[in-house]
C-alpha cells in the first residue's frame, strides 16, 4: 500500500487550500453540527459566504484588511 500514490480522498490534504477561518469553522461545525455537518466539502459553498461575511464585518469595524493567510 503506496500511500503517495494514493488519490486524496478526504482528511487532513483534502483541507489545504483552506485558510483559517474554513478551518476554524468546519472543525466547529464538526464538533457541535452532528452528522449534518460531518462532511465539509458538501458544505463549502455555504461556509465562504459565512467566512466572506464574517471578513467584510471585521474589516468594516477595524478598518484594517484581513491577512488572506486567516480569510481569503
Amino acid at each position: 500500500m503506496n500511500s503517495a500514490s494514493a488519490p486524496n480522498t478526504g482528511g487532513a490534504g483534502a483541507t489545504d487550500d483552506r485558510d483559517y477561518m474554513d478551518k476554524g469553522l468546519d472543525a466547529v461545525e464538526k464538533k457541535f453540527g452532528g452528522q449534518r455537518f460531518a462532511d465539509p466539502n458538501k458544505n463549502r459553498a455555504m461556509n465562504e459566504k459565512i467566512t466572506d461575511f464574517i471578513r467584510k464585518m471585521i474589516e468594516k469595524v477595524t478598518g484594517k484588511k484581513v491577512p488572506a493567510k486567516f480569510s481569503s
